[in-house]
């Protein structure tokens, strides 16, 4: 049997166009005003993923928590070459901070089960709190190594790393199982045309429900017949809600969440005094003089 790696991945709102508009009254992200991109260093620890799955024949599943909607990010995950997805949605789960959100990602690990090492970006740039990783790890009582670079080797019992500190990097080595948080420092492949082609395909339950309702067929067993024959071609997008994946109901969404946005604010930054410089010996010389009497220098 292979070896599992699973690798967990976020749909977010493109943060360039976040506005006060674009958050809620209980000081949550509306979603549905922003563009969805994949998280830029989730897409890095997919291709960490992808690379080990090359060396060392893992089993790639990945996973994320969101509206149904973030199946396409799944579906992107699967046109770059993982082997399985996840979507774990639930309208419980709305409203998480990071303390909810791991405590439901630790579910959906137990209940995969047997998985020797679990990939996340270091961050998502719509909270940049880089702490789910750490959370998750801590709630599954295995070792972490955050900042990776790149993985050195694999063994049936332990992980060898690279990753960056300030003014360098370290090499350490963890018992498996164990969780690693990557940074940036791969070039994330594109997604293959053989594998869109196949898994643009790929359908949720959900997903799948309403393409029969829109044709009408609301039969369930056209509905189960429909879903042994993808699950076969391997087309299944897996959709796990709270039952699924046993998560206490105090403990996800908002009602789990003790962190609470207080106050919400729009800052425009305008320059009050606009000063030009000539491209000239003197205009650098008198830059540096009021530099150093401002003591911005010196």
């Amino acid at each position: 049997m292979k070896r599992q790696l699973m690798v967990f991945v976020k749909q977010v709102p493109d943060t360039k166009n976040i506005s006060g508009e674009a958050m809620t009254p209980e000081g949550t992200v509306n979603r549905s005003a922003l563009p969805a991109i994949f998280n830029p260093e989730d897409l890095n620890a997919l291709e960490l993923g992808l690379q080990l799955k090359e060396r060392y024949n893992f089993k790639v599943t990945v996973a994320t928590m969101g509206p149904p909607n973030a199946a396409e990010v799944l579906r992107e995950c699967l046109y770059r070459g993982a082997d399985e997805a996840i979507l774990i949605t639930d309208r419980a789960f709305a409203g998480a901070d990071t303390l909810a959100t791991s405590y439901a990602l630790s579910c959906c690990v137990k209940t995969v089960q047997n998985v020797d090492l679990i990939l996340c970006g270091r961050q998502a740039i719509d909270g940049d709190t880089a702490q789910v990783g750490p959370q998750l790890a801590e709630k599954l009582k295995i070792p972490q190594i955050a900042y990776v670079e790149e993985v050195i080797s694999i063994s049936d019992k332990a992980i060898k790393a690279k990753r960056a500190i300030e003014g360098g990097y370290e090499v350490i080595e963890s018992p498996l199982p164990a969780l690693l948080t990557v940074i940036d420092a791969n070039e994330p492949r594109s997604a293959s045309a053989k594998g869109i082609m196949k898994f643009k395909k790929a359908k949720t339950r959900s997903e799948l429900a309403k393409l029969l309702r829109d044709a009408d067929y609301t039969d369930a067993q056209a509905l189960a017949d429909k879903e042994s024959e993808m699950t076969a071609k391997n087309l299944w997008i897996h959709e796990w809600d709270a039952a699924k994946i046993q998560a206490d109901v105090n403990r996800i969404g908002l009602k789990g969440s003790p962190t609470k946005v207080k106050k919400i604010e729009n800052v425009v930054l305008k320059a009050s005094k606009v000063v030009s410089i000539e491209p000239t010996e003197d205009g650098i010389n008198g830059l540096i003089r009021e530099l150093i009497e401002d003591h911005t220098l010196g």
